[in-house]
C-alpha cells in the first residue's frame, strides 16, 4: 500500500540532489530534432553544470540546476518543442527499438507507433494521472527492448499485425490499432488500481485479484483482439554483450578517434562540445533526427560499432547522489578497455549480480567480482572476466 503520490522527476517538477536541482526530460522514443539537440546542450550550459544525462529509458537529465530556475527551463523546453504537455510531461515514458525505420529490420516501424501514441497519451486528460515511473515498451520484433520490463509493451509480429502485452496477459491487434490499443491498455490499469485502493504505480504493483481487464477496455475502444497464449520463454539478460553493427551502419573508422555524441550514457560537458553537438545535429537531418537509444544492458547509440563506450553505462554515483559511495563515472569514461556492465554507485545496489557481471561500489572504494573483493583499479578486468567466466545454474 502506497501512502504517498509519485515523486519521479520531470521537466517541470525539478528534484533536490546533492548537486543542486535535477530535471528529467522525457524524450518519447529517444526522437529528438536537430534544433532540439542544440536547445538542450544550450539549457545545460546556461542553466546547468554543462552536461547532459540520458537514462536506461533514454530520457535526457539536466543537473546542477538553480532554484529559481524553473521558469526559465520551461520556456527554452516549450519553445523548442520538448513540452507539448505541461500535464502529461511525466507520463510520456515511451521506448521503442532505436534502430526501427532505419535499417530494413523489423517487422514495423515502430517509431511512427510512438509518434502517434504521444500524441494520443497528451491528448486524453486522464491519462496525466499514470506514474511518472509507468512505461510503454515498442519493439519492431528483434526483441531489442522487450527486456526493459514495459507496463505495456507492443511487439510487431508481422506485417499488419501485433502482440500486446499487459501483465501476464497477451492478445494480438491490428498494427493499425496498435496505439490505441496500448493506450486502452493503459486505461485499463488506471482502472484496476484505482478499484485495489493500493496506489500501485506500475501493473506488477497491482494485488492478486484485481488484474487489468484488458480485452474489455480494447473492446470499449471498438478495437479487435484475439487472445494470445505465448511460450514461455527466457528472460532476456539486463546486461547483454554489446549487439553487432546493423547491416546498414557504416564500419569504424581507423583513421581518427570517435566523434562525440549526445548520447552518451555517462553525462558530458556540452559547453566543451557544442560544435560537436552542432555537427551531430548537421549529420543526422537527413535521417530522422538524432535517437537517443535505451536498451538493455545500457544506453546505446544506433551506430554501437563507432563508439568506445558502446554497453558502459553508470548511475549518477558522487558527488550528484547522496546515496552513492564512489564516483563512478569516473570509471567508465570513454578511452578505457570496453567493459560492457552497468556501473552503480548507491549502497543499495551492494551485491553483485553474479549472472550478469553487473559491479557495484560498496565501502572502501572495493568493487566486488562474484562476491570476492576487488580494488577499483581492477574495475575493467574483473568485470570482463565475470561476463566471459563460464555460467553456472542452482
Amino acid at each position: 500500500m502506497r501512502e504517498r503520490g509519485d515523486a519521479c522527476p520531470g521537466a517541470l517538477r525539478l528534484h533536490s540532489a546533492d548537486d543542486g536541482h535535477l530535471a528529467r526530460l522525457r524524450l518519447p522514443a529517444g526522437r529528438l530534432t536537430p534544433r532540439q539537440v542544440e536547445m538542450l546542450a544550450h539549457a545545460a550550459e546556461a542553466l546547468g553544470d554543462g552536461r547532459i544525462s540520458v537514462t536506461s529509458r533514454g530520457n535526457a537529465e539536466l543537473r546542477g540546476l538553480a532554484d529559481d530556475c524553473g521558469a526559465e527551463l520551461a520556456a527554452l523546453l516549450a519553445e523548442a518543442g520538448l513540452l507539448p504537455s505541461a500535464t502529461h510531461e511525466r507520463v510520456r515514458n515511451i521506448v521503442a527499438s532505436p534502430a526501427s525505420g532505419l535499417d530494413g529490420l523489423g517487422a514495423a516501424d515502430v517509431q511512427l507507433w510512438a509518434r502517434e501514441l504521444d500524441e494520443r497519451l497528451c491528448a486524453a486528460p486522464w491519462a496525466a494521472a499514470l506514474s511518472g515511473r509507468f512505461l510503454f515498451v515498442l519493439d519492431d520484433g528483434r526483441g531489442d527492448v522487450t527486456g526493459l520490463g514495459g507496463d505495456v509493451t507492443l511487439v510487431a509480429v508481422a506485417p499488419g499485425a501485433a502482440l500486446l502485452r499487459l501483465g501476464g496477459r497477451t492478445v494480438r491487434v491490428a498494427a493499425a490499432d496498435a496505439p490505441r490499443a496500448a493506450l486502452a491498455a493503459a486505461r485499463a490499469f488506471l482502472t484496476a488500481a484505482r478499484a485495489a485502493g493500493t496506489g500501485a504505480w506500475r501493473v506488477r504493483e497491482l494485488p492478486e485479484g484485481h488484474e487489468a481487464d484488458v480485452r474489455g477496455a480494447l473492446a470499449a475502444a471498438g478495437i479487435a483482439a484475439e487472445p494470445v497464449r505465448e511460450p514461455v520463454r527466457e528472460p532476456v539478460p539486463a546486461h547483454g554483450a554489446p549487439p553487432s553493427p546493423a547491416p546498414s551502419a557504416p564500419p569504424p573508422s581507423t583513421s581518427s578517434p570517435p566523434r562525440p555524441s549526445h548520447r552518451r550514457p555517462v553525462a558530458r560537458p556540452a559547453a566543451r562540445r557544442r560544435g560537436a553537438v552542432h555537427a551531430l545535429a548537421r549529420g543526422r537531418r537527413r535521417r530522422g533526427g538524432p535517437r537517443a537509444a535505451a536498451r538493455p544492458g545500457g544506453v546505446r547509440p544506433d551506430h554501437p560499432a563507432r563508439l568506445p563506450w558502446t554497453g558502459v553505462s553508470a548511475c549518477t554515483g558522487r558527488p550528484g547522489c547522496a546515496k552513492s559511495l564512489a564516483d563512478v563515472r569516473a570509471d567508465a569514461v570513454p578511452g578505457r578497455p570496453a567493459c560492457p556492465s552497468t556501473t552503480p554507485g548507491a549502497s543499495a545496489a551492494a551485491a553483485t549480480r553474479t549472472a550478469t557481471g553487473s559491479t557495484s561500489s560498496p565501502p572502501r572504494r572495493q568493487l566486488p567480482r562474484r562476491r570476492r573483493p576487488r580494488p577499483r583499479t581492477d574495475l575493467i578486468p574483473a568485470v570482463t572476466t565475470a561476463r566471459t567466466a563460464p555460467r553456472t545454474t542452482r
